[in-house]
């Protein structure tokens, strides 16, 4: 992710989301080269963002912060491709562990997340805001 790419991710995050990340906050993880991996989701024919996936790595754990896929485009394989991407990327890179958080609510997260591995760790009381909402804290081993 670049920050030209801003215009579509940002359009994404407010499609997918009722509480979206702000233009600041991707911003910040496009600057964070440290410990953020900010990617794009391009799609094959159209060569255009219809996602992205953003994850720090942090030693040999890692956490992904946030998913989206445009919602003409979901439904698709596009997240599950995507996510698998990561994951290898991440073992490659010596990690060990990833976590993420999803809504309670969000089945379709939930069944993917399930299907690549993640189990639920334990819940976010209220984590979520817009509506107010528990999150699942999941995670996956990869060793």
């Amino acid at each position: 992710m670049r920050e030209e790419d801003l215009p579509e991710v940002l359009t994404i995050e407010r499609l997918c989301f009722s509480n979206p990340w702000s233009e600041d906050t991707f911003r910040g993880e496009i600057q964070n080269k440290a410990i953020s991996f900010p990617l794009v989701v391009i799609h094959p024919e159209d060569k255009k963002i219809i996602g992205y996936v953003i994850f720090w790595q942090i030693g040999d754990e890692a956490q992904i912060n946030n998913v989206a896929i445009h919602p003409d485009y979901q439904g698709q394989g596009f997240g599950e491709q995507a996510m698998r991407y990561v994951l290898e990327r991440l073992r490659e890179n010596g990690v060990h562990f990833v976590s993420l958080e999803v809504r309670v609510s969000n089945l379709p997260a939930l069944t993917l997340y399930r299907k690549l591995g993640f189990s639920i760790l334990g819940v976010r009381k209220e984590y979520y805001t817009n509506p107010i909402e528990d999150a699942y804290v999941m995670g996956l081993m990869l060793d």
